[in-house]
């Protein structure tokens, strides 16, 4: 059975996610982009997400490639997928991520308002998901084939699948960010009743990378 990962995920050095108040201008929230620019300025990132051949190799950049290494398809929320929210009024948002999303595999997109898939360039699907976590998660193992699949933000989804143990592996980037409010990824997680260790611990000049897997 294909595992689920949760890969890059940014933290601020309080637990915070994401900042407030977020919107179209501010998809990350009020000063959340700060918490991403160690993966910003990784060659990996710069190059999948980019399309431009620069960028810093090291720890960072290996984190960030080992994110995308033998990923089958995704699970991501609907505030990851975009800032629009109730009934989908056109087609017209396809994504963050221009017409070729870093993706190149199926993402299921949890959401209460059903929508036809979108066909994106290099191999991305968008489908989406209105029967909940454990039908998107099961449509994605089918989809990966065998391959692990890579959940996505916000952080509400991934509490709904650790809550649910249905969560491998999850990698945090700890930044020395402080954001004061925001979304908590840890509010109401108990991580330790719900099995999660650390197995890795690994400090570069911009973050600390943390990863946790249940039970073993």
């Amino acid at each position: 059975m294909s595992q689920l990962h949760v890969s890059c995920f940014s933290l601020s050095l309080d637990g915070y996610a994401a900042g407030p108040e977020q919107s179209l201008e501010n998809p990350t929230g009020l000063g959340g982009l700060e918490i991403h620019d160690w993966q910003f300025a990784t060659a990996t990132f710069r190059r999948t997400v980019l399309g431009e051949g620069s960028g810093e190799t090291g720890v960072d950049d290996d984190f960030v490639a080992r994110g995308f290494e033998n990923i089958g398809a995704w699970v991501m929320g609907r505030n990851m997928f975009g800032p629009v929210r109730g009934p989908w009024l056109d087609d017209s948002w396809k994504g963050w991520w221009g017409d070729n999303p870093p993706f190149h595999t199926p993402v299921f997109v949890l959401t209460q308002h059903a929508r036809d898939p979108i066909e994106m360039a290099g191999g991305t699907t968008f489908h989406f998901i209105t029967d909940g976590i454990h039908v998107a998660l099961e449509r994605a193992r089918e989809a990966a084939n065998g391959r692990a699949v890579r959940l996505g933000g916000g952080v509400a989804t991934i509490q709904q699948y650790l809550q649910a143990q249905l969560g491998d592996e999850l990698h945090l980037a700890i930044t020395p960010v402080v954001l004061g409010s925001g979304e908590h990824l840890f509010a109401g997680i108990d991580m330790r009743a719900l099995g999660y260790h650390c197995v890795e611990r690994v400090a570069s000049e911009r973050v600390t990378h943390i990863v946790l897997k249940r039970g073993g």
